[in-house]
Formats: C-alpha cells, sequence, structure tokens
C-alpha cells in the first residue's frame, strides 16, 4: 500500500518543530526504538520522561542522551514495571506529581516471544499483561492529566496483530492451553490496539475531543525487543534478517510512534507504519488497518474485561455531565 501523503520519502523528522515546551512520556526508552524516539524528540528540546524497568539501563541511557544533547536536555525517568500493576500505580502517582503536563504517552513497552507460558506477579499471561493491561492500567491512571494537556496516547501495536486467532480468547485468556510464543504476543498486540479503538469511541460518545488516541507500528525494525524476550531460534532468525533490507534501523521504527505523537492531521481510526515491502520496512504512513482488529463486540468486552483485571474503572462521561 502506497500513502501519499507525505510524499514519497514518507513522515521523516525533518517535519518537527520546535518541542520546546512540550512533555513526552515513553514507556520502554532505554534502548530499541523508544530509545530512538526520545533521541529525536530530546533534539527538537522536548522533554522526556522515561518510564522503564531497570534503573541501571536508565541512568545509563539518561547519561548517553545527555552527553548527546548537553547537560541542560530535560530528560529523567520513572521506575515502573508493566508486568506489575502496583508498580504501575507507584510510577502513574508519581507522574502525576511530578510531570505537570503530558503532551503525549507513548505505550513503545513490549515483551515478545516469549518461549514458554510465564505468568505475572497479578496472574496473568505475561505478555498480554505486560504489553495490554500495564498499558491500560498506565493510561487510564494518567487520562486526566492527558486531557488537560490535550494530549494523545500512542500504542505501539504490531503487524502481529494479524497473526493468531485474530480475536480475544475469552475463554482462556492465560492460554492455559495451547500456549505458543506467537500466539500469545498475537493476542497481546491485538488486545492493546482493540483498547485504543474503544477508547476512541468512548470519547467520541462521550463528547471528549481532549485527546486523540492513535496505533502504530515500527514493522521490522533491528532493537532488542526479540533479543531480550524471544527463544534461542527466534532470535536466530531475527539476527539474520537484520542482515537483509527485510529489517530497518531502530531509528528508523521510532517514526511512527513519533509522528503520531506530533503530527497533526492525522486519521484515528487508522494504522500507521511503514507502508513499502510488506509494510514492514520502507517510508511512514498510513498502512492497512484490518477489520478484526476493531471488531466492536469483541473491543467493548475486552474492555470490561480489563477493567474487571487491572481493578480500575474509567470515567469517560459526557463532557457536559
Amino acid at each position: 500500500m502506497t500513502d501519499t501523503q507525505f510524499g514519497p520519502k514518507g513522515w521523516t523528522p525533518e517535519r518537527l518543530g520546535n518541542q520546546a515546551e512540550k512533555t513526552y512520556l515513553i514507556t520502554g526508552a532505554n534502548s530499541g526504538t523508544g530509545f530512538q524516539a526520545a533521541r529525536i524528540l530530546l533534539s527538537k528540546n522536548a522533554k522526556v520522561v522515561m518510564l522503564n524497568r531497570s534503573t541501571d539501563k536508565s541512568a545509563a541511557a539518561v547519561t548517553e542522551l545527555k552527553e548527546e544533547f548537553g547537560a541542560r536536555a530535560d530528560v529523567s525517568f520513572i521506575r515502573m514495571d508493566l508486568a506489575s500493576l502496583s508498580s504501575v500505580r507507584e510510577a502513574a502517582a508519581k507522574v502525576n506529581e511530578t510531570v505537570s503536563r503530558i503532551d503525549a504517552l507513548i505505550c513503545n513497552a513490549a515483551i515478545a516471544q516469549v518461549p514458554s507460558r510465564e505468568l505475572t506477579e497479578d496472574g496473568f499471561e505475561s505478555q498480554l499483561g505486560t504489553n495490554h493491561y500495564g498499558h491500560f492500567l498506565l493510561s487510564g491512571l494518567l487520562f486526566d492529566r492527558i486531557e488537560q494537556s490535550r494530549g494523545r496516547i500512542v500504542v505501539v501495536a504490531s503487524l502481529g496483530y494479524n497473526m493468531g486467532l485474530k480475536t480475544i480468547k475469552f475463554d482462556d485468556m492465560n492460554w492455559d492451553k495451547d500456549y505458543g510464543p506467537n500466539i500469545g504476543y498475537s493476542q497481546s498486540k491485538l488486545a492493546q490496539m482493540m483498547f485504543a479503538y474503544e477508547l476512541q469511541d468512548r470519547l467520541a460518545a462521550a463528547g471528549r475531543t481532549g485527546v486523540e488516541v492513535y496505533v502504530c507500528h515500527p514493522g521490522a525494525s533491528a532493537t532488542s525487543l526479540i533479543s531480550t524476550s524471544g527463544s534461542r531460534m527466534m532470535r536466530a532468525i531475527f539476527w539474520l534478517m537484520a542482515k537483509t533490507p527485510l529489517v530497518q534501523t531502530a531509528r528508523e521504527g521510532a517514526y511512527p510512534e513519533v509522528m503520531c505523537a506530533t503530527e497533526e492531521g492525522l486519521e484515528q481510526r487508522a494504522l500507521y507504519g511503514p507502508t513499502g515491502r510488506f509494510e514492514s520496512v520502507g517510508p511512514v504512513g498510513r498502512g492497512t488497518l484490518n477489520p478484526h482488529a476493531y471488531d466492536k463486540q469483541v473491543m467493548s468486552r475486552l474492555w470490561k474485561v480489563s477493567e474487571k483485571a487491572v481493578g480500575f474503572q474509567w470515567k469517560i462521561r459526557s463532557s457536559e455531565g
């Protein structure tokens, strides 16, 4: 699919104006596309707050960014483990205490292709718990601050949503039976997309126009995602692929999420990412969004299941009410 919205080269950071006075929160920003997104935004004078699990890696990332952009670069981190609902609550409370505005929350962090079924401390299958439930709760806890800033929520999805069952396995969301690394990952990324599209619907129904919600994916990017959570076989396959034109750099993989956090005039019910070969590489624009990602009946049910699972009820009422 070719998207002509941004011309033949697609969206690039050259389109970005000065981001001074703007604040971006990025989950999983100490490596990969999240780190590259932080770099791009800092290069335009934005404030970046990273929400990361590892304190040591975060400190190293902050040091590296300050070396590149100068000691006055406004970059910091708050420790947060998406696999722990209590950690998400603590981090959100700290954000609400210390971050006065949120122009975009970029839900970038993920784990992928976990070889054998694992559960989070809250009892969720690890990929669903980390990728979907953690971000669902975080977005809800920060929503008021995002809305006050007329900000955005950016969900970084994956073309993996087209694999697996192409729906939510409500009768066995934790994969007590038939667990597979790919099918579990696919469900977790589909769940993230459904959260975003259902949130769009709920905001529209309530007349709440202050928050925009976008979904993107990085394509096939040379990041540490597979190497940190994938099996030995997946790591080997991806290492070989990374030597071919089928995989782009982590910096290029960050373009879609930075675009969705900053660019005006985007469609919300869309999927943004590379538009070249297999939509895994190439110029960044609007790609193909398959209807199973916004199946209304499934989305609505997933929202209710998610609220119950994380113990948090979103309060999206009419702006007049």
